[in-house]
């Protein structure tokens, strides 16, 4: 049977970011804990969220590493309850935003994060007890803002998801403006992030034709504005059409998402300094190669559909399409310009078996057939 549900209140304009005290007012958070990077605070950014907080108490954990992890959840759960903090604001990209979704699961409930873990079967012990979490994202690739899910790497060094629709943000505030000063490559790797998710989560067999809508129509968004972003970072168009690709990717991402998001998910916690984007780009091409044969996507046209969306024509080639992308953005060409090796294959293949996106790709994927793909990537 389909579910199909969508649940975020969202704030989408440039400036939206001096709605935070209000939203705040409107979930009932009193005293919130910001959750955010260095990075983020350097840009000036918190600042711009703490001054829109407009003199209410709160908290700051400023530590989220680029890929969130256990020890940092429990670091900002600790930072929570010994400043009585009822509540979360989340300002960065996803890791601090699903940083923020592990805060809000480890202050509220007991025992180890990985109880809470999907793949160990955690999503029907995480309750309503969570909390409040308003999201503000600077990054346009993740979606995490209005997503139900959170990727962290827990202490045993599984990179593991987290799913409830508990944790889905009460509020996510989108302002494109606070994406503005991003560098032109982490405009790339975020931007082309974005795309994945409306790609695959598209290719997902599941039965969802409002997704499918908000999918393709954020790929198009996204795929139109990537390379205008990238390269100027004040073009306001840009800047807004990626953050809605983003949103949308991430609205239209709870059909499933599939072996590009296996890999990298296993990947990232093989190597937790790589980045999240930027595999799930090198990982695309190959990944959609190898969904071209299945049985859904070839009835469904999903491969042409994309590649209208992609303002290919009739025919274009989508595979080739997105490596031109990759080396117009100038991402890497491959893996291995990342530092990968070929003796990583088994681990991050075992990871790849084991992740929660491995069942929703629209067509089963073999140890062998994880081989090439990561042979086609590298």
């Amino acid at each position: 049977m389909a579910f199909i549900y969508y649940v975020t209140q969202i704030q989408f304009d440039f400036g939206a970011v001096r709605l935070l005290r209000q939203e705040c007012d409107r979930v009932g958070i009193g005293k919130p804990l910001i959750v955010t990077d260095a990075g983020v605070k350097a840009a000036g950014l918190l600042q711009k969220a703490v001054d829109a907080l407009a003199g209410l108490p709160h908290a700051v954990f400023d530590q989220t590493p680029s890929n969130p992890n256990e020890a940092a959840v429990r670091a900002a759960a600790a930072v929570y309850k010994a400043e009585g903090c009822d509540g979360l604001v989340a300002v960065g990209g996803g890791s601090a935003i699903d940083c923020a979704k592990g805060v809000a699961i480890a202050a509220t409930h007991e025992g180890p994060l990985t109880h809470y873990a999907t793949i160990e079967g955690g999503s029907p012990r995480i309750t309503e007890r969570v909390a409040p979490l308003i999201a503000v994202p600077t990054t346009s690739g993740t979606g995490s803002e209005v997503a139900r899910g959170a990727i962290i790497i827990v202490d045993d060094h599984r990179k593991l998801g987290f799913h409830s629709w508990h944790i889905v943000p009460k509020t996510a505030i989108c302002d494109p403006e606070l994406t503005m000063g991003l560098p032109p490559r982490l405009t790339a790797a975020t931007g082309m992030d974005a795309i994945a998710h409306c790609m695959e989560t598209f290719m997902s067999a599941a039965f969802n034709p409002p997704a499918d809508g908000i999918a393709l129509d954020g790929l198009e968004r996204g795929w139109a504005h990537i390379e205008r972003a990238t390269r100027d970072g004040s073009d306001r168009e840009a800047r807004s059409a990626l953050m809605s690709a983003s949103m949308q990717g991430a609205m239209a991402f709870q059909k499933g998402l599939g072996c590009v998001h296996s890999l990298s998910h296993s990947l990232g916690g093989v190597d937790p300094r790589l980045h999240h984007g930027t595999l799930n780009a090198l990982f695309l091409p190959a990944v959609v190669r190898f969904n071209a044969e299945a049985e859904s996507v070839r009835k469904d046209r999903r491969l042409e559909r994309m590649a209208h969306a992609m303002g290919l024509g009739a025919g274009g080639d989508v595979v080739q399409a997105l490596r031109d992308m990759n080396a117009r953005l100038g991402l890497e060409k491959g893996l291995s310009e990342l530092g990968v090796q070929r003796s990583d294959f088994p681990r991050i293949i075992q990871g790849a078996m084991a992740d929660h996106c491995h069942k929703t790709n629209p067509r089963e994927a073999s140890v062998q057939d994880y081989e090439r793909m990561l042979e086609d990537a590298m």
